[in-house]
């Protein structure tokens, strides 16, 4: 069993941590445990309980209505919901639940029920990289065990690879692009979505992988001279410094315009240097790639 605290409800739920103090106090549905030192945590169940509550309450329900609900009325309602945003929302706790109960059989068939209906694109963009955004936390935080990251993001790494090697272009490539983690950062299904993303604009992608040393990184932009070079962070090693990581490729490549997204990019307020840009989140990333031309 997992321990997650209010932060990780408030991340995967979009309920502030402010109002779920107030359900437990007046409703039944959350019995937190405490820690020695007084601190909230929640158990697998009662994170899977929250998501079912925000999506019904998001989509119309009042939340005493939904606490004299039984388990099967609410999951009777959730069926029922046809907005287009809550079915996918819907979809993407289903990923969540899966992944928490460790349940790969059923996380690899709403995957691929989803692709089949859906399409690959249409499953990436509003399934896939939804799931990963709210679980991302987790792994940053080390509230989700190792081996359920690994088990569940090869799944998703195989399904995104497909996706990938799907798109066909007869057109010749406008630019390219050259992708990579930098050392200590092993997290690769962002940049694969980024990898994705470009194939589908035209661009030419020179994939280096993950943690991928400076010099590998300086080597091949000078020798293949790429239009940007383009990493994706998510949880590096705990000594990584990120400014300094920003400084030293705009020393090594001044020339090249490098773009860097991810969840490390969100809190960094320093000056940038020259040529280097930041995506700090999913939209912004979307309407960086839909700018290229």
């Amino acid at each position: 069993m997992n321990a997650f605290t209010i932060k990780d409800l408030e991340n995967l739920s979009g309920i502030k941590a402010h109002t779920i103090r107030i359900w437990e106090q007046r409703y039944s549905f959350l019995k937190p445990q405490r820690s020695d030192t007084n601190i909230r945590y929640y158990s697998n169940n009662e994170l899977k309980t929250i998501l079912n509550i925000s999506l019904l309450n998001k989509y119309g329900y009042k939340i005493s209505h939904i606490d004299q609900m039984s388990e099967v009325e609410m999951q009777d309602k959730i069926l029922a919901l046809s907005n287009l945003e809550a079915q996918q929302e819907k979809v993407v706790n289903e990923l969540i639940k899966e992944l928490v109960d460790l349940d790969l059989d059923m996380f690899e068939k709403v995957l691929s029920d989803h692709i089949r209906a859906k399409g690959i694109e249409r499953s990436i963009t509003q399934l896939i990289f939804p799931f990963l955004e709210r679980i991302g936390v987790l792994w940053v935080t080390n509230h989700i065990n190792p081996a359920q990251e690994h088990l569940v993001t090869n799944i998703i790494r195989q399904k995104l690879i497909v996706g990938i090697d799907g798109i066909k272009s007869n057109s010749r490539p406008k630019k390219t692009a050259l992708l990579f983690l930098p050392e200590g950062e092993h997290h690769e299904l962002g940049l694969l979505y980024v990898c994705y993303l470009l194939k589908t604009k035209g661009i030419q992608v020179l994939y280096l992988g993950t943690n991928v040393p400076m010099k590998d990184i300086d080597y091949v932009a000078k020798l293949k001279k790429p239009d940007f070079l383009y990493a994706h962070l998510t949880s590096v090693a705990h000594n990584f410094n990120f400014g300094k990581f920003l400084t030293n490729m705009h020393t090594k490549l001044p020339d090249h315009p490098i773009v860097v997204s991810g969840h490390l990019t969100q809190s960094y307020k320093k000056k940038l240097p020259a040529k280097i840009e930041l995506k700090r989140s999913l939209q912004e990333v979307i309407d960086y790639i839909a700018s290229i031309s």
